[in-house]
């Protein structure tokens, strides 16, 4: 329920979003080529932010925009289980999105929204306002705009609309890096049009092209990445990049005339050091038991394993964090694991997987996480541990045949990078002096930010505050 509304502040919002964008490299390392943020830190509030478990853009967006954990979301990653079978998982889209985001609470208190790119907002669903849907968009042909008219107005300033690049894990770098420029000037023609065309109070456009050029050329930036090749072609195009988004967030600044501004991403980034095989190790360590073991040298995703369920404890899914799931009496069709035996069972496998070792035999530092001890609810059908792997410098590998449990080739195509827990933010009213940098900021605590700067109290179901600045 609302507290209540008042009028008393009727600010507008400009949100860019900067998916996966690094704090380390806005704040220090890109900091002195970066003008336009750096005049919006040295006037703002600003600082990094600390995501949600798990730091997957899916979830996160919805968390920030809902100030509700992914527990009582009920979503846990890019897909997830439908049911307690042993089927594979569903991709999440908007229809799975049952909490309220912020353009729904500016609806209600008769104030207009303008939502382009946010993920999940496919498929798209009446706003006040103007939206164009998510890179979950299956193409052009799909109804991605609301109203539905919106969509010819877009296709008039970019005839070939791309809401993301298709296999950016590649070794074609050259053809990624092409189409992931196309990408960000077209989706920033089309945003920057709207900003200055549309009504709206609350306005959020959110660039999916950084994330997708961390996983692709981190290698080339980063010295401390094992493949790092400094004199790569590609070594500067991830500085280039931050550049461009600093030039495009100035366009967004002066169209937003005297907006309050949120530059903010949904998690940050750290270099790729290998993967964890969690579905071979659990094989390996007697939870999970196959009927015909599959051939060492050929990868064979879980989903095509001959897995013997009624000898099976848990097995996991992979991705850039590991989701492991328990085979319980009851629950799952042939669960082997009695339901008042599940806590001891976690307790036991959590002990196992933080000892897991590395290529020197030493232990990698493993965290575990237990979704009925982080969520305030646990909604949907929730893993029974989240794994990050490596502290994050390691993703989850589901698939079998590398021949042990670790491996430095990823089983999805090459990928430099994985997420890190900690994104960014900069907020900036061009009417006060913001505090400068400050700590302790939560992605919870963006979307009663926000609310508070629009006038509109925040509400008691959220589970974030309001940052003062």
């Amino acid at each position: 329920m609302l507290k209540r509304w008042t009028n008393k502040r009727r600010r507008r919002v400009l949100v860019f979003g900067l998916d996966c964008a690094s704090p380390e490299l806005i704040f220090d390392q890109f900091r002195d080529q970066l003008p336009t943020l750096r005049a919006l830190m040295d006037g703002g509030t600003w600082g990094e932010l600390e995501s949600c478990i798990p730091c997957i853009t899916v979830p996160a967006w919805t968390v920030m925009m809902s100030s509700r954990d992914p527990g009582v979301i009920g979503i846990y990653g890019f897909r997830n289980r439908g049911d307690y079978g042993y089927g594979e998982m569903q991709t999440v889209d908007n229809q799975h999105i049952s909490v309220k985001r912020i353009w729904d609470y500016v609806g209600e208190s008769g104030r207009k929204s303008l939502v382009i790119g946010v993920p999940p907002t496919y498929h798209v669903r009446p706003l006040n306002g103007h939206m164009v849907s998510c890179f979950l968009t299956p193409g052009m042909g799909s109804t991605f705009t609301y109203p539905a008219v919106l969509k010819q107005e877009v296709l008039r300033l970019a005839p070939n609309y791309p809401f993301d690049v298709k296999d950016f894990r590649t070794h074609d770098k050259v053809r990624l890096h092409r189409e992931l420029i196309d990408l960000t000037e077209a989706q920033f023609r089309v945003a920057l049009h709207l900003i200055r065309t549309k009504p709206w109070d609350f306005s959020i456009f959110v660039n999916i092209g950084l994330d997708r050029l961390h996983h692709g050329f981190w290698r080339f930036h980063d010295p401390t990445h094992r493949l790092h090749d400094p004199n790569s072609p590609f070594r500067n195009v991830i500085r280039d990049y931050y550049r461009m988004m600093d030039s495009y967030a100035a366009q967004l600044i002066d169209a937003a005339d005297d907006a309050i501004i949120l530059v903010v991403s949904d998690h940050g980034v750290n270099r790729m050091d290998g993967g964890v095989c969690l579905n071979e190790w659990l094989w390996r360590s007697g939870w999970l038991s196959l009927k015909t073991p599959p051939p060492e040298g050929t990868i064979t995703r879980f989903e095509a394993a001959d897995v013997d369920w009624r000898h099976t404890r848990a097995w996991a899914s992979g991705g850039y964090y590991g989701r492991v799931f328990l085979n319980v009496q009851g629950r799952e069709p042939a669960g082997v694991i009695a339901p008042a035996d599940v806590p001891a069972v976690k307790a036991d496998l959590t002990a196992l997987l933080m000892h897991i070792p590395g290529f020197d035999g030493r232990m990698l530092p493993m965290q575990v996480f237990d979704p009925v001890q982080i969520y305030q609810q646990v909604n949907n059908i929730a893993p029974d541990l989240i794994v990050y792997p490596g502290d994050l410098h390691w993703r989850a590998v589901g698939s079998f045949g590398f021949g042990g449990h670790l491996t430095l080739e990823n089983d999805t195509g090459p990928d430099d990078a994985n997420h890190a827990q900690r994104g960014m933010f900069i907020l900036h009213d061009p009417r006060i002096k913001g505090r400068g940098r400050i700590a302790g900021a939560s992605i919870l605590d963006i979307a009663p930010t926000l609310l508070e700067q629009m006038g509109i109290y925040t509400l008691q179901e959220m589970q974030g505050q309001a940052i003062p600045h």
